[in-house]
Order: C-alpha cells, then sequence, then structure tokens
C-alpha cells in the first residue's frame, strides 16, 4: 500500500474530518481513505457503450439515422501500415 501525506490542512477541515469519522465510528486516517476512495472511484464504472447509446437516445436518434453510416461507409478492406 502507498503513503500520502497531505501538507497544510486547514485546521477546520482537520476538525471537520476527525468529527466526521467519530460520527462514523472509524479513526480519522480511515475516514480519509474512505472519502477519498469514494470520490476516485465510482460504485459504478462508466461504460462506454451505454454512455454512448444514452447519447444517442438524448439526442432523438433512430436507426435510420445510423443507416446513413452504413451508405458512406469506405467498404474497401484495410491496408496494414508499413514501417519501412
Amino acid at each position: 500500500m502507498a503513503i500520502l501525506t497531505v501538507r497544510n490542512v486547514p485546521d477546520e477541515v482537520h476538525r471537520a474530518l476527525r468529527v466526521r469519522a467519530a460520527m462514523h465510528g472509524r479513526s480519522t486516517e480511515a475516514k480519509v481513505r474512505d472519502i477519498l476512495e469514494s470520490v476516485v472511484k465510482p460504485e459504478q464504472r462508466v461504460r462506454m457503450g451505454d454512455a454512448l447509446a444514452e447519447v444517442g437516445r438524448r439526442l432523438g436518434l433512430t436507426n435510420d439515422d445510423f443507416a446513413v453510416f452504413d451508405e458512406v461507409r469506405d467498404k474497401a478492406p484495410a491496408e496494414p501500415m508499413r514501417f519501412e
């Protein structure tokens, strides 16, 4: 596990952390770890496909809108890259 040192924490913030930890029956250090984890690691990860589908729904896109892509798409096989 990594060790993290946070300097120059204002007294009122430190006091609020201690109170919050006590209210949850935890040490200040354990509560800070809990707060940090909840902020940087959401409960449910964002899934790119779901996010894109939601954008499409919000914009009101239909299957017909996506059919245009099939019409204009270059159907020729891709050429492999050459590194010469």
